[in-house]
C-alpha cells in the first residue's frame, strides 16, 4: 500500500507537475525545439495514463509494480535518456500517421453522435420538467380549491 501511495505522488509530481512547468516554460519562451520535445511526452504520457488505468486493475500485484511505474516515468522524462521522446518517434509517430485519416473519421462520428444524443437528452429533460410543472401545477390547483371550498 505504500509502495502505491508513493507511486501516486511521484507520477503527480514528476510525471504531470514538471512536465507542465516546463510546457508553460517553452509556450512562454517560444523556445520551438523544447515544445515539441513537451509535446512529444505529453502524447506519450496520455497513452501511459490509459495502459496504466488498465495495469492497476489487473498486475498491481506484481512484485515491484510500482517501483516499475517510478522508474518508467522517470525514464520517460530523463534528459538523458529522452524515453518519450524514443517512444513518441519509434512507436506512435508510425502508427498515428497510418492510422490518422481512420482517427479522424472516428472523432468526426464520435462529435456528431455526440450532438445528437445531447439534443435528444435535452429534448427528453424539457419534456420531464415540463410534464413535472404541469403536474404540481395540476396538484396546487386541486389542493388550493380544496382548501378554498373548506373554508367556505
Amino acid at each position: 500500500m505504500v509502495s502505491c501511495i508513493i507511486s501516486r505522488v511521484v507520477v503527480l509530481v514528476f510525471g504531470m507537475l514538471y512536465p507542465a512547468y516546463y510546457s508553460y516554460k517553452a509556450v512562454k519562451t517560444k523556445n520551438v525545439k523544447e515544445y515539441v520535445r513537451w509535446m512529444m511526452y505529453w502524447i506519450v504520457f496520455a497513452l501511459y495514463t490509459v495502459t496504466e488505468t488498465i495495469t492497476d486493475l489487473m498486475i498491481s500485484w506484481f512484485p515491484l509494480y510500482y517501483e516499475l511505474k517510478i522508474a518508467f516515468v522517470i525514464w520517460l522524462l530523463s534528459p538523458y535518456t529522452r524515453g518519450a521522446s524514443l517512444i513518441y518517434r519509434k512507436f506512435l509517430h508510425p502508427l498515428l500517421s497510418s492510422r490518422e485519416r481512420e482517427i479522424d473519421e472516428y472523432i468526426v462520428q464520435a462529435k456528431e453522435r455526440g450532438y445528437e444524443t445531447m439534443v435528444n437528452f435535452g429534448k427528453q429533460g424539457l419534456n420531464l420538467a415540463a410534464t413535472a410543472a404541469v403536474t404540481a401545477a395540476v396538484k396546487d390547483f386541486w389542493l388550493l380549491s380544496a382548501v378554498f371550498l373548506q373554508s367556505s
